[in-house]
């Protein structure tokens, strides 16, 4: 079967994977609303800016800018404190930026699915070995649940960020902002980056979609820390409108999960570049030589209408 755009990973990940881990990757908290709002939100977003006539990546034409599109840290697959591969052995892989999600707080989250998760016995949280902490039994409830329900301080706040720096030399970036007050809150605790996400929409749903969140905290940030997107993208258009919104980076978690699950390697490269060319095209149908040229002149949102309240 040829693939032809991201989403069709899906479909075959489902096919392949053991129904209780296609679930557990594949659903959102409650009704599914934000779900299901962090892909049509982008729809509501056009692109009504094009080049005077054709365009073309030529001799003529560079093609001089970074692609900036990162992995999201997913439970026991990307690099976070529930991983199944350590920090040492990822770094092992060769150079690139890396970003590690320290995770918190995750009862709600892994409490949202009623499903038998457990891991497999030659799988553990890389992490945590040596502790005592790295393998989860099988119970009456999703495994993963009662494990993270048992070994994680939920007093997580703004105080917390502040201490992290005392420990670490690395830069802390705060994930899960959606508001310009929470934006403002990171920045004054010392973040030195703001991820605009709902976490997947797998935590608490009727939260914003993350696209629709963006301007607004790009907007608080004013210039004194990047602001990246997490959630929702499925084309190169989709990180051509993020970009256009403000962010500095997109990150993928899904696409990446599915894809790796039909075709492991490949599917995560082709995955990469699809999204690319598409941006690619996108850029140069819109006539940007460069990402400083995506500016928010060159998209319209739903949400820049007045709003009419008829009066009874």
């Amino acid at each position: 079967m040829e693939i032809t755009n991201v989403t069709e990973y899906e479909a075959i990940a489902k096919e392949k994977l053991p129904k209780m881990v296609y679930d557990y990757y594949a659903s959102g908290a409650e009704d599914q609303w934000t779900l299901k709002e962090n892909r049509n939100a982008f729809s509501r977003i056009l692109r009504i800016r094009d080049s005077p006539g054709s365009f073309s990546c030529g001799n003529n034409y560079v093609c001089s800018f970074r692609f900036y599109l990162c992995f999201s840290p997913f439970p026991l697959q990307t690099l976070s404190s529930w991983a199944t591969s350590s920090v040492e052995e990822v770094a092992s892989t060769g150079p690139g930026i890396r970003f590690f999600q320290l995770y918190v707080s995750l009862r709600n989250h892994l409490y949202t699915f009623c499903i038998l998760f457990t891991l497999p016995p030659f799988l553990n949280l890389k992490n945590f070995e040596g502790l005592n902490l790295g393998k989860m039994d099988k119970t009456d409830d999703s495994g993963l649940a009662s494990y993270v329900a048992g070994q994680i301080d939920r007093s997580l706040s703004w105080k917390d960020v502040k201490w992290l720096q005392t420990i670490t030399s690395l830069p802390i970036l705060v994930k899960g902002v959606l508001t310009a007050e929470d934006a403002r809150l990171a920045i004054q605790a010392g973040a030195a980056g703001i991820i605009v996400s709902n976490h997947g929409a797998r935590q608490l749903d009727y939260v914003p979609a993350t696209i629709m969140a963006l301007e607004e905290v790009v907007k608080a940030a004013q210039d004194r820390v990047p602001v990246f997107l997490d959630g929702g993208v499925r084309r190169g258009t989709d990180v051509f409108k993020a970009l256009a919104l403000g962010a500095s980076g997109i990150f993928i978690g899904r696409p990446v999960v599915f894809s790796l699950a039909a075709e492991g390697e490949a599917g995560v490269r082709k995955v990469l570049q699809m999204l690319r060319d598409e941006f690619e095209l996108t850029m140069a149908l819109s006539g940007c030589r460069s990402l400083k040229e995506i500016t928010r002149n060159h998209i319209v949102a739903d949400w820049d209408q007045p709003r009419v309240v008829p009066r009874l």
